[in-house]
């Protein structure tokens, strides 16, 4: 039998699409899972020439063209660990492992060092693109060592999603790269979506838009300097009926959101690097309290509010949701690219930021048009520090940000809750500021803890004192 090119295991969503890429695209992809149940229905499903299952793991790893390239395609966690620890011995030296979900950037270090020791070569992968995009083109983000790269980019070029020709892929960095900017584009994620919401909820709840008129709005939208992914299918989604109820499906869906992690992990990475991301974090807090459910309907009864109904003219809030909601996209997006650029020099990554947001254009959920001038941005100034500095996305969020203050003072006025956007204006204002009032947090802690502080007329640090040791509190 000819051996196959690849090996899939875990036959989740995720791995039977990407597979059914691989085999599309003209490779022998051979295919594993525990279940073997699964696997079976699989092949039932999609029966091919290039898909070969196999019920046992050591069959399974011996159809593999050596060096054996396997893509794991589990649960992150201990599964991946436990599955390791099983193909160990059955591996030769200069096989590559890719662990193809979404795996913490630490254990994919940590996986990636205990395995050279061995011979094995590990890769950690980021895939975004959800179900779709893994069947026909995904954004992949590979990190490991360039010789890992060099095994196996000839795949992931072939099934990556294309973009004017280019495919959606590129080595990332080293060691843990790969997992860490699919972490960060999760996180990006969260904060458009989050954004998303609140300008859906400003037009639903104040200004009462049906789904029929949110349909039109936001196809509109997507036609424009909007455009994206998520955009589209948004106005999508206000198209949807519900089969049981006759009523749009959107209405009828529980207001409580899910998280994988990807967005907390985000948060807290930014947090240990001393990297602001204000907007990613209201969405991951968003979706917390969203989970509050039986509180918040409760708090309805009793905590009062304005009346959540915005005032003005109707076609000129619309403009103005669309204009902030774009300043505001490109305030988070600033915020994602520049925690990338501090981790890139933290953990020695040397990413291109410009590469990043080519292979985002296309096949992942952040896929927007303005990506391209992101692109543009890094390829004129590959050590740009903030996208908010770049001479033409600096200017985008200027020319809006009144339509951005409008909202958000629109949105207070009205008890509508708007997180993404408040977090977004206040991270520009605060951007922009040459003098913040830290200089008073800093006295604070010098004269509560003797932290010491610096000064704007000298160099060096200071400390005072500020009271009287020697004098009672209570006198």
């Amino acid at each position: 039998m000819k051996a196959a090119d690849i090996g899939v295991i875990g036959l989740g969503v995720m791995g039977q699409m990407l597979a059914l890429n691989m085999e599309r695209n003209g490779f022998r992809v051979a295919v594993y899972n525990r279940t073997t149940e699964k696997m079976r229905s699989m092949l039932s499903e999609h029966p091919r020439e290039n898909l070969i299952g196999f019920e046992d793991l050591d069959e399974f790893v011996a159809s593999i063209e050596k060096p054996r390239k396997m893509m794991l395609m589990v649960s992150a966690g201990k599964a991946v660990d436990a599955l390791i620890t099983e193909l160990k011995p059955k591996l030769d030296g200069g096989d590559l492992l890719i662990d193809g979900g979404n795996t913490h950037f630490t254990d994919t270090e940590r996986r990636a060092k205990d395995l050279d020791e061995t011979g094995i070569i590990f890769m950690g992968a980021g895939v975004s693109g959800g179900e779709y995009g893994a069947l026909w083109g995904p954004s992949i983000m590979p990190g490991g060592s360039t010789k890992a790269w060099e095994l196996v980019q000839h795949i992931f070029k072939a099934i990556a999603a294309k973009v004017q020709g280019d495919p959606c892929v590129t080595h990332i960095g080293p060691g843990g790269a790969g997992h860490y900017v699919k972490m960060v584009h999760n996180g990006i994620e969260y904060g458009d979506m989050q954004l998303i919401a609140e300008a859906y909820d400003l037009l639903n709840t104040g200004l009462e838009l049906s789904t029929d008129e949110l349909h039109e709005i936001f196809m509109d939208w997507n036609s424009g300097e909007l455009e994206s992914f998520l955009i589209r299918i948004t106005g999508e989604i206000f198209a949807k009926i519900d089969d049981e109820t006759g009523k749009p499906l959107v209405d009828v869906i529980l207001d409580e959101a899910k998280q994988k992690g990807t967005g907390k992990w985000t948060s807290q990475n930014a947090l240990d690097l001393g990297s602001p991301i204000p907007t990613i974090n209201a969405a991951v807090e968003a979706r917390i309290l969203s989970a509050l459910k039986a509180e918040r309907v409760q708090a309805s009864i009793v905590l009062p509010g304005p009346v959540s109904r915005l005032q003005g003219d109707r076609e000129n809030i619309i403009t103005a949701v669309r204009d902030a909601l774009y300043a505001a996209k490109i305030c988070s997006y600033a915020q994602g690219f520049a925690l990338l650029s501090q981790a890139s020099e933290e953990y020695q990554y040397n990413l291109n930021l410009s590469e990043i947001a080519r292979i985002w254009r296309g096949g992942c959920i952040i896929q927007a048009r303005f990506l391209e001038e992101i692109r543009t941005a890094f390829n004129k100034d590959p050590d740009l520090k903030n996208l908010l500095l770049d001479r033409e996305l600096g200017k985008a969020v200027v020319q809006r940000q009144e339509a951005l203050r409008q909202v958000v003072k629109l949105a207070v006025e009205s008890s509508i809750p708007v997180p993404g956007f408040s977090s977004a204006l206040a991270y520009y204002d605060s951007y922009r500021r040459a003098r913040l009032p830290s200089n008073l947090t800093q006295a604070q802690r010098d004269y509560f803890g003797s932290h010491t502080y610096r000064r704007i007329d000298k160099e060096g640090t200071f400390h005072t004192q500020w009271i009287d040791l020697n004098q009672s509190p209570l006198e």
